[in-house]
């Protein structure tokens, strides 16, 4: 019974921690406030029955795919992923997510 009564409250509480980790002033305030956040993103997902850490593989599997879209590129135009702008990243980025959605 030790929860937030709403949703919202829970959303509103990852907002909060979102909050303290950019105010955090160095790397163990901000190691200590990430904990939180995901504490409180886990929370949301039982809240709603995700299983978090199968929702975070799922996340790292689709990072993985887009990042791999985006070297698979740099390559074949005989680049270096470090070549391309942050712009041409995000363009191939949104390009891997187009191939994904069919």
């Amino acid at each position: 019974g030790f929860e937030w009564p709403q949703v919202q409250d829970v959303v509103d509480k990852i907002c909060e921690e979102c909050q303290e980790f950019s105010e955090a002033p160095d790397a163990a305030g901000r190691a200590y406030e990430i904990g939180d956040l995901f504490f409180a993103l886990s929370n949301l997902a039982r809240r709603y029955n995700i299983d978090a850490e199968s929702a975070l593989r799922q996340a790292n599997a689709r990072f993985k795919r887009r990042f791999d879209h985006i070297d698979q590129t740099a390559r074949r135009q005989g680049k270096a992923v470090s070549d391309f702008t942050l712009d041409e990243m995000l363009a191939l980025w949104q390009e891997a997510k187009q191939i994904e959605q069919g």
